[in-house]
């Protein structure tokens, strides 16, 4: 990667940095831009969607358990296709991978857009979700493999800005969109950002690496379907059932078990759909358990923010989003910049200063959790965004850096797949822990406070072990 990342390069990666300029043609840019876009609006719709949860229970007569599988079934759908994706990447052309992505979602928000009914609406989901987990890894290997050396953790970032800027805009959007139309107007929106996707992608993607026949090993896609159905719908169900019970403790040991019978099946097959052995690499491993800890402590803390405004501050769910807008659009716009940032000084600069930020804003939020006003609130994540900004996609870049070239499409699956559970991971804790306050006194605001309090105080933990992990693996 750069001089300034400690790095194992391949030969192969050392002619790459030899031979290509630093300059970026623009059909990379646009090869990028097109899995990016594709990226964006999948994010969107996920975030977006979740203001709809009351129209969609009134239209279609259903209960909030039923609703969360719109999220839910996307989310799982996801999850299952990323760790395949260093595998399609290796048997199928980029271009031919991109355009089942593509069409993939752009057949999801048709079928969402006219469905009469909730079942349609979650195949839809479904459906996007296939396009969803092709794209964000197909994305990341594109500059991987296009980005001059000198230049990747700048495309790194850049790349992170295009999905890190839909949780910014996808509340509000979807709020504006449900208050004045229909919530199938979310859809419909997104079919023009799309289209220009396709068109950019079918000029713009080229074949870079060699194609090789890779066989699927269906016991191993199987073994993936029961490890993410089991965690995630475990953790998801959190909210509304007992720890102990089937839904929650039986479907997370499912989970659990088909996890350890995956991986002891990856280390004896000829050809692992995850490759198990990179994470041997102490380095790399250590920089994807500090990602995957980021990744819940971020998005439960998107979970607690708004609830905690609205129902302990008393704020109107406009100034909740609005509240959460500044520091979003700050982090998003770090992203690039960070990187940029790697590029000239090094990791260790970038990360350490990220790490520190972000838990002196949980900090923050943990001593003055009882007395949040919106402007404090809104201050204090513009902290934590900052570290969050100029870390997040670092970490990625830094530990990917550790790998052959041959390894970093293995070591992108890895990273994704991680981003992916830790949504699920990081919302159910963070939702049960509030329920939990919530339930021990009869006032809904102290209630929520307190819950908030002990959550930001779990969340603060999760980002102590995650910069420790960060020092041992840069030092």
């Amino acid at each position: 990667m750069t001089s300034h990342t400690p790095t194992t390069t391949a030969p192969a990666d050392t002619a790459r940095s030899q031979a290509q300029p630093s300059k970026i043609p623009g059909k990379v840019f646009g090869a990028i831009i097109a899995a990016g876009l594709l990226s964006l609006s999948g994010v969107t719709v996920e975030t977006a969607m979740n203001v709809t949860f009351p129209t969609l229970m009134k239209e279609f007569s259903i209960s909030t358990e039923t609703v969360q599988w719109v999220t839910t079934a996307n989310l799982l759908t996801i999850a299952i296709v990323v760790p395949l994706s260093a595998m399609l990447k290796a048997r199928f052309r980029t271009k031919s991978l991109f355009l089942v992505a593509n069409l993939s979602f752009l057949a999801g928000l048709i079928l969402e857009i006219v469905t009469p009914n909730f079942a349609l609406l979650v195949t839809g989901r479904v459906i996007q979700g296939i396009g969803a987990g092709i794209a964000l890894p197909l994305m990341f290997n594109i500059i991987l493999e296009t980005v001059p050396p000198q230049r990747i953790g700048l495309m790194m970032g850049f790349g992170t800005l295009l999905t890190a800027v839909a949780p910014a805009i996808g509340p509000t959007f979807g709020g504006i969109i449900v208050s004045n139309t229909s919530w199938r107007v979310i859809f419909a929106c997104l079919m023009p950002v799309v289209i220009i996707s396709l068109i950019l992608g079918i000029t713009c993607i080229q074949q870079i690496s060699e194609i090789r026949k890779v066989s699927f090993d269906i016991p191993s896609i199987v073994l993936i379907a029961l490890t993410f159905g089991g965690l995630i719908y475990g953790f998801s169900s959190m909210t509304t059932k007992p720890i102990l019970s089937i839904q929650v403790g039986g479907a997370i040991v499912v989970g659990l078990v088909a996890l350890v019978l995956f991986c002891t099946r990856q280390l004896k097959i000829t050809a692992p759909i995850i490759d198990i052995r990179t994470l041997r690499n102490l380095r790399f491993s250590g920089f994807v358990i500090a990602f995957f800890l980021q990744q819940v402590v971020s998005l439960g803390l998107s979970f607690i923010l708004p609830n905690y405004l609205q129902l302990a501050d008393h704020s109107s769910a406009l100034v909740a989003g609005l509240t959460l807008l500044p520091g979003a659009v700050l982090g998003a716009a770090f992203a690039p910049l960070g990187g940029h940032i790697l590029d000239i000084v090094g990791a260790k600069p970038t990360l350490i200063f990220g790490g520190v930020a972000a838990i002196a804003a949980m900090t923050c939020f943990f001593t003055f959790g009882h007395n949040l006003t919106s402007v404090a609130a809104a201050a204090i994540y513009l902290l934590y965004m900052l570290g969050i900004g100029i870390s997040s996609a670092n970490i990625m870049t830094t530990g990917l850096s550790h790998l052959s070239g041959k390894e970093q499409s293995m070591g992108n699956a890895i990273f994704n797949t991680a981003q992916q559970f830790a949504g699920a991971v990081g919302t159910s804790i963070a939702a049960a822990i509030l329920a939990a306050g919530q339930a021990a006194t009869s006032d809904i605001a102290a209630g929520t406070a307190n819950g908030a309090v002990m959550a930001f105080g779990v969340l603060l933990v999760a980002l102590v072990i995650e910069f420790v992990d960060i020092l041992r693996s840069l030092f």
